[in-house]
């Protein structure tokens, strides 16, 4: 009987210890886990902020970005009006030189048309080559006549009434009207001064992006300075007592010259020698 319950109590004393070290291990268990648990959350938690501060500074970007754009859209804006603006004007411009012209070429159409009928009628009645040959010339002489005041209708006048011819080609078509004499220059602004008619000419300064000059004139013994004049821009001045104006136009700039005519009323005196060969 004693026996019995010594073994009986020996095996209830042993017991306890196997549970102890089961608790153990799921307290240890559960402290790991504890801690990997701990760790995901704060390494969750850091790339959630992580996430944030990244999605912050992209929308601060992006919406920086924007605010560029619309600005930039704006003075696009902007700009695309004034453009619009000044291709109203110069279509506007455009349109108006375009119904001058066509209204000249009517007029000279017109003129031919009327020419051309009146040739016809006359040699329907006049059958010889003599009088054919003769209206033929007459044809041609008015032809070119009209071809002349076309040209003309094409040429700026000055404020003097005389037309500005721009250039080699216009002046000639001046010279053949036989009003005014026409001296054809360049002048460089190292030569000094040139002559040019019965005046000399003096280029001081040369604006190429403005297409503007500074000249010196020298006539009578006195000079004087025209600064910053523009090309196809008439100067006019006298010279010897003349009422009659002599006008100064300059048709190209560059860097170190420029070129231009010298026009100068017929009042009879007729200019040096020297200089009518300049001219030519």
């Amino acid at each position: 009987m004693s026996d019995f319950q010594e073994a009986n109590v020996q095996e209830t004393a042993g017991t306890p210890r196997w549970i102890g070290f089961a608790v153990a291990a799921l307290a240890g268990v559960s402290l790991l886990s504890l801690g990997v648990g701990w760790s995901a959350s704060n390494h969750a938690r850091s790339l959630e902020q992580s996430t944030q501060t990244a999605l912050k500074q992209s929308n601060d970007a992006v919406a920086q970005r924007l605010a560029r754009t619309e600005e930039e859209n704006q003075m696009l804006h902007s700009d695309l009006k004034v453009v619009t603006d000044k291709l109203q004007v110069t279509q506007g411009e455009l349109i108006a030189a375009r119904k001058q012209t066509k209204a000249a070429s009517v007029n000279y159409d017109k003129k031919l048309t009327g020419l051309e009928t009146s040739v016809k009628g006359e040699l329907a009645t006049k059958a010889s080559a003599e009088d054919f040959n003769r209206l033929n010339g007459d044809v041609s002489g008015v032809k070119n006549d009209l071809d002349a005041t076309k040209g003309n209708l094409q040429m700026a006048r000055s404020e003097m009434g005389t037309l500005i011819a721009r250039n080699h080609d216009e002046i000639d078509q001046l010279r053949r009207q036989g009003q005014r004499d026409y001296f054809e220059f360049t002048v460089t602004r190292k030569g000094g001064a040139q002559h040019v008619g019965a005046v000399q000419i003096q280029l001081k300064d040369v604006n190429t992006k403005k297409n503007q000059y500074t000249i010196n004139v020298l006539a009578d013994d006195q000079s004087f300075e025209k600064k910053n004049r523009s090309v196809n821009e008439p100067i006019f001045f006298y010279t010897g007592g003349s009422r009659a104006a002599l006008e100064l136009v300059i048709n190209k700039v560059s860097k170190t010259q420029a070129s231009g005519y010298l026009s100068v009323p017929k009042t009879g005196s007729a200019a040096p020698s020297s200089a009518a060969s300049s001219g030519k």
